[in-house]
């Protein structure tokens, strides 16, 4: 699955466990699966990815992995671009660095390669996304910026990444979260269920009032949805009133657009409200309105 979501493959830039057997010299270099030259790099001379989409680190994993550097060293080369001589850029390995770091090493084992930003942004969230290092906004984020700074379609970050295009759609949705709600979700007080509930009610302000109920009264996801069921009905009687002629059009409007719709008459005229949860769905809603 991996080579069909980089193209060349990440298995073609991230090797398997190094061999423990060194070459003659006293270069540094060792080798990986016979052929792969790996280099021992000072830590002082490489710098993070830019492009890294994780934000925050689990410490208990991380003190795994130092615990297991310490008995076994660092079994994976991480993968760096040479910038200048002598400077390095991480493309994947995070964890690796930081936990190298904190152990004081003064070099760890790297592959060189030649890697544009595309490259390094999809490497280090595709090793992160293998491994579930991510939370939900991390990840969001990461296809965010595949969409904003690549001009990538939805469609085209599921390829790369190898999930179905509804897929990122729904956790592109997060974003439109409140901050308040963007931060517990980070903070794992709520799940990735809660969110999508919360997605549900229509206005930012429903949103931070359901959150809030989940926080005071420790929602589960069913009990959420049970919450948001109720304000639905709420909102039903309220809008009770609005006749069969402009719902049977606002229906004709659903259908022709492939996304909610509510027309809000006032007087003689109105407005008609079109949503929409992502630029690519703002971009299709244009061509279907003005072709």
């Amino acid at each position: 699955m991996v080579d069909s979501i980089l193209g060349r493959g990440l298995g073609s830039l991230i090797p398997n466990k190094l061999n423990e057997e060194k070459t003659g010299d006293e270069s540094g270099i060792v080798v990986a699966d016979k052929s792969e030259k790996v280099r021992q790099i000072p830590l002082s001379q490489i710098e993070a990815n830019p492009m890294q989409p994780r934000e925050s680190f689990d410490h208990s994993e991380l003190e795994d992995l130092i615990n297991s550097i310490k008995n076994h060293g660092i079994l994976q080369p991480l993968i760096v671009t040479q910038k200048t001589a002598g400077s390095y850029q991480l493309i994947a390995g995070e964890r690796r660095l930081k936990a190298a770091a904190i152990l004081e090493m003064e070099t760890v084992p790297c592959l060189i390669r030649k890697a544009e930003d595309m490259e390094k942004l999809e490497l280090a969230l595709i090793e992160n996304l293998q491994r579930s290092d991510l939370n939900p906004m991390e990840e969001a984020k990461a296809y965010q910026k595949l969409v904003d700074d690549f001009s990538l379609t939805q469609e085209e970050v599921a390829e790369k990444v190898g999930k179905k295009r509804a897929t990122i759609a729904n956790i592109l949705r997060l974003l439109e979260l409140p901050e308040e709600i963007q931060r517990a979700l980070r903070e794992k007080k709520i799940t990735i269920g809660h969110a999508k509930v919360i997605l549900s009610a229509e206005t930012d302000s429903e949103r931070i009032k359901l959150f809030k109920k989940i926080i005071k009264n420790d929602f589960t996801v069913r009990q959420t949805e049970g919450e948001i069921k109720k304000v639905k009905v709420r909102t039903h009687f309220r809008t009770a009133g609005k006749d069969l002629e402009t719902e049977a059009k606002e229906d004709s409007l659903r259908k022709a657009l492939g996304t909610k719709v509510t027309i809000t008459k006032k007087g003689q005229g109105g407005q008609i409200d079109i949503e929409y949860y992502s630029l690519e769905e703002l971009n299709n809603l244009v061509d279907r309105i003005t072709q």
